[in-house]
């Protein structure tokens, strides 16, 4: 017989503590009932009728025993008992994971006094960040304003003279030349050359039908004489790059550093001798204004 069998519901009957108040009468009414529905005679293509009508028999037999079905209310006691307190021990352990998730969320959660001042820095960070952007808008604006005679060239703006003349210093410009018989140099090309060892402020080129030459307005005197005999351009057309100014010759403070445009695209593929006769006039011209 198996003991796992719940002999009131194979009855047709509440069970656990509503099956153990019934009646010995209430256990009979039931077990007749159900026999008739059971019977193998009632269920002639049934193959189990047979089995089950037994099943209901012994089910009877035991509950109509007053010491078998007390023990088996108290195995159906015991088992409820163990079912609660597995119930009851998983809603434990349920909440014990609830509480630990939570736990663990909130000590990765950040301090609200910490998250605010992270925020506050955060927004402030920001604000000096348009301030020093208004900043700047507004010394641009002041600076256009009071400089008309400023024209941008390359990356910064070159300082231009009333006569119309630009300002290069000469110990930061390179002067650069070129067969036209292998790859070009176009000034953008030239730019990137040149900008591995520093700054480039400008580039002016001009090309004839045989030869190319630019001037290389390097950022400060360092990058132009780091560029200096390291840039060499492609091997089948190499690159000859050479100081703009020659010798130990300096022009005085009224012309020194202050080439006419024209004077500009000349110097660009022009020889030292034309660039120091310039020179020697302009001293010259200097003096005779001085007297």
């Amino acid at each position: 017989m198996d003991v796992e069998v719940d002999h009131y519901s194979v009855l047709g009957l509440p069970t656990g503590e509503e099956g153990a108040k019934l009646s010995e009468k209430e256990i009979s009414k039931a077990y007749r009932a159900k026999a008739l529905e059971l019977h193998p005679d009632k269920r002639p293509d049934d193959l189990n009728a047979h089995a089950n009508f037994q099943k209901l028999k012994s089910s009877y037999e035991i509950l109509k025993d007053d010491k078998a079905r007390k023990l088996f209310d108290d195995l159906l006691r015991v088992k409820a008992d163990q079912q609660r307190r597995q119930l009851q021990k998983d809603a434990k352990r349920r909440r014990m994971v609830s509480d630990l998730e939570e736990r663990e969320r909130a000590a990765f959660e950040t301090d609200p006094a910490v998250k605010a001042e992270l925020e506050e820095r955060r927004i402030l960070k920001k604000l000096k960040e348009e301030i020093d952007r208004i900043r700047e808008m507004h010394s641009k604006k002041a600076a256009s304003t009071a400089s008309p005679n400023v024209q941008t060239t390359g990356n910064k703006e070159t300082p231009k003279t009333d006569a119309g003349e630009v300002a290069v210093d000469t110990e930061r410009t390179l002067k650069v030349s070129w067969e036209k018989l292998g790859p070009d140099y176009a000034a953008e090309r030239l730019r990137t050359l040149f900008s591995v060892f520093g700054g480039v402020e400008d580039v002016v080129t001009r090309k004839t039908k045989k030869r190319g030459s630019a001037l290389v307005v390097m950022s400060s005197k360092e990058a132009a004489t780091a560029a200096l005999g390291n840039v060499i351009g492609d091997l089948s057309n190499p690159l000859l790059v050479v100081p703009l100014e020659s010798g130990n010759a300096r022009e005085p403070p009224s012309v020194n550093n202050t080439i006419s445009k024209e004077r500009l695209n000349t110097l660009v593929g022009a020889g030292y001798q034309d660039y120091e006769d310039s020179v020697m006039r302009k001293l010259q011209q200097a003096a005779a204004r001085q007297k």
